[in-house]
């Protein structure tokens, strides 16, 4: 059965840890110096947080596949459609040894498809370090985008 991913590029990561744990009623189970993982069974997600160099908000979306037939069962569809941008075997990301395939929507949304089999002691492997949480996103986020207020336009949408 396959995992929903979101992973969110966070600017303090001891805040953000404590309201995902208030949200989530849980602890991460994974919790290091600039990353922190919920493994939830209720919604079934894999929702990590990181501080890194990219803009705050959501870095990509995904799905974790249980297995390998799993992973290329999914790889196979998205070669399909053509949106395979990267594709990785025994790469080190996030604290973890995994294979995936990297993929955008038409917007340029990123995707990351994985299978995770086996912990790592660092967020990448050193010669990782661009491939890392897979290519740099095509299409920057609207900065006019609606869904709710923002912090400087609380009316927004409304």
């Amino acid at each position: 059965m396959k995992r929903f991913h979101v992973h969110v590029n966070v600017r303090d990561l001891d805040a953000s840890i404590g309201f995902y744990s208030q949200l989530f009623g849980s602890a991460p189970s994974v919790h290091k110096p600039d990353y922190a993982k919920w493994m939830l069974e209720d919604p079934r997600l894999n929702f990590a947080i990181s501080v890194r160099e990219r803009a705050p908000g959501v870095d990509h979306l995904g799905l974790q596949a249980d297995d390998a037939a799993e992973l290329e069962e999914i790889g196979t569809r998205l070669k399909a459609a053509d949106a395979v941008s990267l594709a990785e075997t025994g790469t080190t990301c996030c604290y973890a040894q995994s294979d995936k395939y990297w993929s955008e929507d038409p917007q340029g949304l990123r995707w990351e498809t994985f299978r995770t089999h086996g912990a790592a002691t660092t967020y990448y492997a050193p010669a990782d370090t661009a491939a890392c949480c897979g290519p740099a996103p095509a299409v920057a986020a609207s900065a006019g985008a609606c869904c709710g207020p923002s912090a400087t336009n609380p009316s927004r949408c409304g």
